[in-house]
């Protein structure tokens, strides 16, 4: 869908807005502002030559590290060589505690079977079966902000609220009492500690040292921990006979090669990297595509144009979620300028070669999502929204692995499917019915807490269409 509508004008070139960015050091930090800037927002610590260069290669307090830009040599890490590399230490210490030993901390065999045994519950059919939740839960949402319109809302709260709805209602469905507020909040006070774990990562402290935030982390975390192992033994307790919420598919859930089941802990940490990476990740997806809708009325038209003739004015349906290409095509933009989750790091297990570039067993190698996804060399204008990117054409024209907000290869986002489906229903929910405006001179602060938020959210008036 290319084409404006008689009564949509794109904005004129010279009035394009000013969008949130990073601004990135000229030069690399001394070690001990790296630090800092590490803790504050370990984004801003990247240098600009990340956003220009293939490669680059960062030593810090005696840590070398290699920063992958290339696409081919993206691929080399995550998809042909994927087995020499395993996930950080940064990560394991930032996640594991909360996480355990589940698909997104796991590696090696135990990750295999997990993956195998969770993969029949991203099937596409299963995650049809999810889309009218979904679209529920979206009309909800949209519903109470007609209700009070003109009032100023959160709306990084907002969508962080809807998707945890979704996340209740499709995996957990009678999970006896769950205080989906204070699930929310221990995962917000667990991920604000992380840039921490990543500093005194870098600094080789023991994982014990205490840090600002750590005592309400441990906090989070054991709260969070008990409550999800106590939905896996009340789910088994109970049964899951004929049920489809992701608990039940857990608890049913068999390696298709070994027949091995998972036990309350495996159900436990799997149930908590879904809903952490489940609600967490789509929200921030629609905060900043409504963000950038704000900023460009003619996409926001757009949508609600394609949504009108997909439905031909009638309500939104699942099977009218797959017919929505500028909508999706709007997601995937703006998960480009703010992909989700905006970094991926591995280490070497064995020293490669990386088409000429030689990696010692043990090197930090990381791929700088958000830069990649803004780098020169890849992407025209990188700076600009433009949906089109995504058009059939576009997409096919380029290199696969210039884009990565869901990761690539083996590794990919298990959740991929579900996710888009979420996002695509709830924007076109919400932008059919309803108008977004940013608070005026506002400009969001990007800030990496594993995930890439706001900092201090998303305020914006609400007004019917």
């Amino acid at each position: 869908m290319n084409a404006h509508p008689s009564h949509v004008r794109p904005a004129p070139e010279g009035a394009r807005p000013v969008l949130a960015r990073i601004t990135p050091p000229a030069q690399p930090l001394g070690p001990w502002r790296f630090l800092s800037t590490v803790v504050r927002n370990p984004l801003e610590a990247w240098p600009e030559t990340i956003y220009r260069e293939p490669v680059y290669t960062s030593t810090v307090l005696g840590n070398s590290s290699l920063f992958v830009m290339a696409p081919n040599l993206i691929r080399r890490v995550m998809v042909d060589d994927a087995d020499a590399f395993e996930k950080s230490e940064v990560l394991r210490r930032a996640l594991s505690p909360a996480l355990g030993d589940a698909i997104l901390t796991a590696d090696g065999a135990r990750w295999r079977w997990q993956r195998r045994a969770a993969a029949p519950i991203f099937r596409a059919e299963r995650i049809r079966s999810f889309v009218p939740a979904m679209i529920a839960a979206a009309e909800r949402t949209r519903d109470a902000l007609a209700a009070d319109p003109g009032t100023e809302v959160d709306l990084a709260q907002t969508m962080m609220r809807t998707t945890f709805e979704i996340i209740v209602e499709t995996m957990l469905p009678g999970a006896g009492g769950i205080d989906a507020a204070r699930v929310e909040r221990g995962i917000t006070d667990y991920l604000e500690s992380t840039s921490w774990v990543v500093a005194l990562t870098l600094l080789r402290a023991p994982a014990w040292l205490p840090f600002p935030g750590r005592a309400k982390a441990e906090r989070a975390k054991t709260y969070l921990r008990d409550e999800l192992l106590r939905l896996a033994a009340e789910g088994r307790r109970t049964g899951t006979e004929g049920r489809n919420d992701l608990l039940s598919l857990l608890l049913a859930a068999r390696d298709p090669e070994t027949g091995q089941a998972m036990d309350d802990r495996d159900v436990a940490d799997n149930l908590l990297t879904f809903v952490t990476a489940g609600h967490e990740t789509t929200a921030l997806a629609l905060t900043w595509a409504l963000y950038l809708l704000s900023h460009h009325p003619e996409s926001e038209a757009l949508i609600a144009a394609e949504v009108e003739a997909a439905t031909a004015g009638g309500p939104l349906a699942p099977e009218h979620v797959d017919a929505l290409p500028y909508t999706r095509q709007v997601i995937l933009e703006a998960m480009r300028l703010y992909p989700p989750v905006p970094v991926v790091v591995r280490a070497a297990l064995r020293d490669v070669d990386l088409d000429g570039i030689p990696v010692r067993a043990g090197t930090p190698i990381t791929i700088p999502i958000y830069a990649v996804h803004r780098h020169a060399a890849l992407w025209d204008e990188p700076e600009r929204f433009d949906p089109a990117r995504f058009a059939p054409e576009a997409a096919k024209a380029r290199d696969r692995y210039a884009y990565l907000p869901f990761a690539a290869g083996p590794r990919i986002c298990i959740g991929m499917g579900f996710a888009l489906s979420e996002a695509v229903a709830i924007l076109a929910v919400l932008v059919r019915s309803l108008r977004f405006s940013l608070r005026p001179g506002y400009l969001p602060v990007l800030k990496q807490r594993i995930t890439l938020r706001p900092s201090e959210g998303m305020p914006m008036r609400v007004s019917r269409r």
